[in-house]
């Protein structure tokens, strides 16, 4: 299904600019922006995937990643195709560079089957969930309005405007920070800025945000870099949790895993700087259970996505050291 799209402008020609990410496309007519799925037909800009998904299931919530957002809970994730970015490592290429089959829903039905499933609400995850704007727009106004969650897995690639509207709905995200220099976001066509404006603007709006760095070999894995990341990241909060994630080669890039050395070092280095950082896709003793920052005690254990939680409230049951959860 085709709707118009919010955030562009019309040029002559028939051509249209896309305002919704920091590419600002300028689209002649029957073409699409860099996304794939925003359509100028005769100069007008359409949103092409309005109420249709790729990827649909009931997932961990611990799987977006979210270790501090109702542990233990289920969520109803969604996806679709396209991406603003062009990751030559892309876990999900598959559904992010081509546009492949898609199911019929509509945010009612999902929001039917998210209650049916007891799930705590919606994840908008698999592909970027910002360049689907229209669609995740009115699902979560829907799902705001039931009192359910509304959670995005993201690049953080959006321009001010469109973030702003949507804000008021993201309950929590997970932001994936892709590196932390100029060089590196023009490697995969992006902007670093726009990720970490995405980052500060929502935390400061009170959204619960969680970070993850994929660990790429010979590519960010600059350990001056990687200080650099979380220093900024604890001067916005030292609480805001950092998945650090082991890379495999994938789609087009071939470099070899990340070795369990470097993840191990690079979870050193984060704990300088941040009380909760975890290792993810790699099985290091310690790195995916969370510990009081204050007194260490043990609060919540995790084996892959199985969880046992020690806590009912955001307040350590051993020294009363305030949390950084949504219980």
């Amino acid at each position: 299904m085709i709707v118009e799209a919010k955030f562009y402008e019309k040029l002559p020609e028939n051509k249209v600019q896309c305002t919704l990410c920091p590419h600002n496309c300028i689209i002649k007519d029957g073409k699409t922006g860099l996304c794939l799925i925003r359509k100028n037909e005769k100069g007008i800009l359409y949103q092409t995937s309005y109420n249709e998904v790729s990827s649909i299931a009931i997932d961990p919530i611990e799987k977006k990643p979210l270790y501090h957002f109702y542990p233990s809970s289920s969520i109803l994730s969604i996806g679709t195709n396209g991406c603003n970015l062009k990751c030559p490592f892309c876990q999900n290429w598959q559904i992010a560079t081509t546009i492949t089959n898609r199911k019929i829903i509509n945010p009612d039905l999902l929001k039917k089957f998210a209650i049916m499933h007891n799930s705590i609400g919606i994840a908008y995850t698999y592909n970027e969930p910002f360049i689907c704007y229209e669609f995740i727009l009115d699902c979560a106004k829907v799902f705001n309005n039931a009192g359910l969650k509304n959670v995005f897995v993201t690049n953080g690639q959006i321009n001010y405007e469109p973030l702003m509207e949507l804000a008021p709905y993201i309950d929590a995200a997970n932001i994936d920070i892709k590196g932390f220099t100029n060089h590196f976001y023009k490697w995969i066509n992006g902007d670093l800025t726009t990720t970490l404006n995405t980052i500060e603007l929502l935390f400061k709006k009170g959204t619960h945000i969680e970070l993850t760095n994929l660990i790429i070999t010979n590519k960010n894995d600059d350990i001056d870099s990687f200080d650099e990341m979380c220093r900024w990241i604890a001067d916005i909060s030292d609480n805001i949790p950092l998945h650090i994630s082991k890379y495999f080669p994938n789609y087009k890039f071939k470099e070899p895993s990340t070795p369990l050395e470097t993840l191990r070092n690079f979870y050193k280095i984060a704990k300088k700087h941040l009380k909760y950082v975890y290792i993810g896709n790699a099985q290091i003793q310690n790195t995916t259970d969370t510990f009081c920052p204050k007194c260490n005690q043990l609060l919540i254990e995790r084996n892959y996505y199985q969880t046992k939680c020690h806590i009912n409230e955001p307040i350590c049951p051993e020294c009363s050291e305030k949390l950084y959860f949504v219980l």
